[in-house]
């Protein structure tokens, strides 16, 4: 059940009817997720500033979408879930890789290590120690990428929490592919109007 409702550009304000009114004139739409986000300028304008630099990141796409997928499943946002699942699909992931990822882990290890950090990242910050690090490291990770996973998992946070406040998520609760297709086109739009 929707909690928030999206916004068309003109019910904005401020700088979130300029960003909405940009984006439905260069892609015809801006998604419900973004659309919504409009209720705040500062929320919207983060995100869309933030999504924009995750773009940038050197952890590898399809390695990207397996901590989303994790982190996603942890937060519990389906439409979010699904938007990745695409996105992992589309990276070139299995349906075994997928299901691993959900399940926070990896036939890599180098990859699971990187996972199972990027989980504590969003779970249980505190807990991280020195020793965490310096296995990351051992397994070849560079501290650009070890710095980028708080990135990534900040995303999913931000948007996974966001869509579950405001009552965004698939219909029948279910991983509906068609769904999960049209989740995925909708990030794939907002992140390619994010990099401009």
């Amino acid at each position: 059940m929707r909690r928030l409702t999206a916004l068309r550009p003109e019910q904005a304000t401020g700088k979130a009817r300029e960003l909405l009114a940009d984006i439905v004139e260069r892609h015809g739409s801006a998604g419900e997720m973004v659309s919504t986000m409009a209720h705040s300028p500062a929320v919207l304008e983060g995100y869309l500033s933030l999504s924009r630099a995750m773009k940038r990141v050197r952890i590898p796409r399809p390695l990207s979408e397996k901590i989303s997928l994790a982190a996603q499943e942890w937060i519990g946002c389906g439409t979010c879930r699904e938007a990745h699942v695409a996105a992992g699909r589309a990276a070139g992931l299995t349906d075994t890789d997928i299901e691993l990822a959900r399940q926070g882990t990896s036939t890599d290890a180098r990859e699971a290590a990187l996972i199972a950090v990027a989980l504590r990242v969003l779970a249980e910050p505190g807990s991280l120690a020195d020793e965490d690090v310096a296995e990351l490291r051992a397994h070849g990770w560079s501290d650009r990428i070890i710095a980028e996973v708080v990135g990534v998992v900040t995303l999913n946070l931000l948007t996974g929490a966001f869509n579950l406040l405001a009552g965004i998520q698939p219909e029948d609760g279910g991983e509906d592919a068609e769904e999960g297709e049209g989740a995925a086109a909708e990030a794939r739009e907002e992140a390619t109007v994010s990099r401009r």
